[in-house]
């Protein structure tokens, strides 16, 4: 009989006999029924035996103590090195069939990792982080290899991330083939990895069954379509030049031991192995889809024309009506996004405006099927949702709605309108009332904008008691369409108002604004703390430098410099954070990686620390950003991904036994006066 039929054999005896003991024993734990079940289930038996070597099936069957319950198997579960076809894991009461359906490599170790998912049926005690080992050669690797995937821009934790191995001397030849043409390496995108594992809920991973004397690079992957390979712009992915080379060394640790849920008995050095490198830290973005396609077209409302792009392009797209006339500039307006991927062609001639089908044709680059950027037209009709004699109808309710109501005043003798009131432009107005010294006044159009008047703009200060005009300017913003700025500068402790004249601004569809006025009063400073950052350890073309808020998903403020002290005054008392982010292309904003240029994302870095700003004082910090890991950076406290929490043994013995009054022992064992009923 050779040594896998005397396993086999092992193993059946084995499960008839626990299969009667579970059978006799199990039940759910009560005050009537006898102590709660506080301890968690553990192997009995395997199939292979763990640690075997050259196995050659495809069966894998653990036998535990009691009937346990696997929670999320499909997320949790990982076999390395990964199979392309998922393995069939079946829960058949107190023990777990594994089914491999792909061949297995030789010569290589393997591990199926349960990370927590393992528990017993009646208590759900689990069993803890549980991997199973064997080997299809004559050795088992041992070594190990652990870090954290992160957000790059955000630092959120990834959660699920397929984080893997591959051997650095494959990447070592595509360096040394002088016929590869490719711009970097292609093994990412070609080659599926050899050792995985998956990140948890907090971001945290762990490779296991590491060869010790292999050099190895590694990636992380958000697998879309489960090849284990970069093949898609729509997976994110993360990567790094260091070069893994696995070890371990002796080492120890402080261990708790508890006295009981909530006493600490006592702490301990206990003994463990360490594997390195445990430190690492990869920076998950997804490159920016340069793929161009057009994405929709659309007439939102009868004045607007919208084209949108999956990406933008240096050249707007060429605009020629087939079934009307009209002239750029005169007949319709183009506005575009910075980004150049949203397009809005604003009709200004009523006759278009009234026309429910405008057929034009448009001439735009998109991406062909090999990847080229190439000249297309195509041809498309634009209808509104509500068409002209719909929106006719509505406009003669509305209308008929307004008679009857200046009728009933004018039957009551009050003021009436004699003429039905024109649709005003609905400018809208921020900057006003108790603002800081910095304070900009801004005002903004729901459509482009033909004139501003700006005589009919006042800016008053109070000097004496008295109203004394102060010069302003208005600015359109650079980046924001139909945003401008009142510009003028602000004393504190000094009251302002703003008086806006009616028809002071207009449309290109001749609505005018309405009248607006808004007082201003500048706050002390002594109403406000200051924040002083000096950065160090850094360095780029220039920083871009965000205060957040409390909650930390809101940019409060952001300066750009080139220097490296940042001062942000006037602030409000409160809690604040930083992120800092390295702007090496210089357009104030965050850049993604791109693998093929072997180009990481910009740097970000958050201050690990929350920043308290108070009235009347100077906060300074002195910030190196290379003192703190990067997985440790961002607080707690503005982590949106928190971790699901870790599943414990439940400690209701404890509870019952004080109930009882009973005593209870430091290793959790009630004791009664009858030895038959005290628990083993």
């Amino acid at each position: 009989m050779n040594k896998n039929n005397l396993n086999k054999s092992f193993y059946l005896l084995l499960l008839a006999i626990v299969a009667l003991i579970v059978a006799s024993c199990a039940r759910m734990g009560s005050p009537d029924g006898g102590w709660y079940d506080e301890e968690p289930p553990y192997v009995l038996a395997t199939s292979p035996m763990e640690n075997a070597i050259n196995f050659d099936g495809n069966r894998v069957y653990l036998l535990f103590n009691e009937y346990i319950k696997l929670e999320n198997a499909q997320e949790k579960v990982v076999v390395s090195p990964p199979q392309l076809e998922q393995p069939e894991i079946k829960l058949q009461g107190n023990r777990i069939r594994i089914e491999l359906k792909d061949s297995l490599l030789p010569g290589q170790t393997y591990t199926i990792d349960f990370s927590d998912c393992i528990s017993d049926n009646n208590e759900g005690n689990p069993m803890g982080n549980y991997t199973f080992t064997f080997s299809t050669g004559d050795h088992i690797d041992t070594m190990e290899v652990s870090g954290s995937v992160i957000d790059a821009e955000t630092f959120e934790p990834i959660k699920g991330a397929l984080v893997g191995l591959y051997e650095n001397d494959l990447f070592e030849q595509e360096k040394n083939d002088s016929l590869s043409l490719v711009k970097g390496d292609t093994i990412f995108r070609t080659q599926a990895m050899i050792r995985v594992s998956r990140s948890d809920d907090k971001g945290h991973f762990n490779i296991k069954g590491v060869a010790r004397d292999k050099k190895y690079r590694i990636f992380a992957l958000e697998d879309m379509d489960g090849d284990l390979k970069y093949s898609q712009k729509s997976e994110g992915l993360a990567f790094t030049d260091r070069i893994i080379s696995p070890d371990c060394y002796p080492d120890t640790r402080l261990d708790t031991i508890w006295l009981d849920a909530l006493r600490i008995k006592d702490l301990v050095r206990v003994p463990y192995t360490h594997f390195t490198p445990d430190d690492i830290v990869l920076r998950m973005f997804k490159e920016k889809m340069t793929e161009r396609h057009l994405v929709k077209t659309e007439r939102k409302n009868p004045e607007m024309l919208g084209v949108f792009f999956t990406y933008g392009h240096e050249y707007l797209p060429s605009f020629r009506p087939l079934n009307f006339e009209a002239e750029a500039g005169i007949d319709y307006l183009v506005e575009s996004n910075l980004d150049k991927d949203s397009i809005t062609y604003w009709l200004s001639d009523s006759l278009l405006i009234n026309n429910d089908s405008l057929t034009v044709e448009l001439g735009y680059f998109e991406t062909d099927t090999t990847g080229t950027l190439v000249q297309k037209i195509d041809t498309f009709m634009f209808t509104p949702k509500l068409g002209y004699e719909k929106r006719q109808k509505i406009q003669e309710e509305e209308y008929k709605k307004w008679q009857k109501a200046q009728e009933k005043v004018k039957k009551k003798g009050g003021m009436y309108q004699t003429e039905y009131p024109r649709k005003a432009l609905e400018v809208k107005w921020n900057g006003t009332g108790t603002v800081s010294p910095d304070n900009r006044i801004t005002f903004s159009s729901p459509s482009p904008v033909a004139l501003i008047d700006t005589t009919k703009f006042h800016l008053m200060q109070m000097v004496d008691t008295v109203w004394q005009d102060k010069p302003f300017v208005i600015e359109k913003d650079s980046v924001i369409n139909r945003l401008y700025h009142i510009v003028t500068e602000f004393n504190e402790k000094e009251e302002y108002k703003l008086l806006v004249d009616s028809f002071a601004i207009r449309d290109v569809y001749d609505q005018l604004s309405n009248a607006y006025s808004g007082s201003i009063k500048i706050g002390e400073a002594d109403n406000y703390g200051r924040l002083i950052v000096n950065l160090e350890g850094v360095s780029g073309k220039q920083f871009v430098v965000q205060l957040l808020t409390s909650g930390g998903d809101k940019v409060f403020r952001q300066i750009i410099s080139e220097k490296n002290r940042i001062e942000f005054k006037y602030l409000k008392a409160g809690d604040y954070y930083l992120r800092l982010l390295i702007d090496d292309d210089g357009d104030g904003k965050f850049t993604t990686g791109l693998y093929e240029e072997n180009r990481q994302p910009e740097a970000v870095y958050f201050y690990s620390e929350k920043i308290e700003v108070k009235e009347k004082w100077d906060k300074t910090i002195s910030w190196n950003p290379n003192n703190t890991r990067l997985d440790k950076q961002k607080p707690q406290a503005i982590i949106k991904q928190k971790g699901e929490k870790k599943r414990q043994r439940s400690n209701r013995n404890m509870d019952r036994a004080r109930k009882m009054g009973l005593k209870f022992l430091p290793n959790g064992t009630p004791v009664t006066e009858d030895p038959k009923e005290n628990k083993r």
